[in-house]
């Protein structure tokens, strides 16, 4: 065989996986979550927004960024230790893309809350019923105290 069809042949496997990789992260994807928009603080005007979706579980959000190919989530927010910290409407152009969303501003308020870039914390975009899903999942979370007391 001539090099250029190895090289050829190579790129074209290498091809076939990304394209695989890509079918797979979108199917799982579809199948279940909350689609929103995710950035990290501080941010400048407009820019850093990612579209995505997030996963409820009993003790976390998983957030999955949908022009990635990363197999587990991008973002992770424990529910112990976030809290909401601010609530705003899109502002100048990103009303373009977030037209009729809810911006909430996420921060840790415990140890190690988030995993990913956002140590400040995140901004996230979504429709009014998913924030009212969100802060529903986030205020029945048990108390600090509750907490406390089975460790004790």
């Amino acid at each position: 065989m001539s090099l250029p069809v190895v090289l050829l042949s190579v790129l074209l496997a290498v091809a076939v996986i990304v394209c695989v990789l890509l079918a797979v992260r979108l199917a799982q994807l579809r199948r279940v979550g909350t689609p929103i928009l995710l950035r990290t603080i501080p941010a400048e005007v407009d820019h850093g927004w990612r579209h995505g979706t997030a996963h409820y579980s009993d003790d976390s959000l998983r957030y999955y960024r949908l022009a990635s190919l990363r197999p587990g989530p991008n973002v992770t927010l424990v529910r112990q230790g976030i809290e909401i910290t601010g609530r705003r409407r899109p502002e100048g152009t990103e009303t373009e893309i977030l037209e009729g969303m809810v911006i909430l501003q996420v921060k840790p308020s415990g140890k190690n809350p988030i995993t990913g870039k956002g140590k400040d914390g995140y901004e996230l975009a979504m429709g009014p019923g998913a924030v009212t899903a969100f802060q529903s999942w986030l205020e029945s979370r048990q108390s600090a105290r509750s907490e406390r007391r089975k460790s004790a």
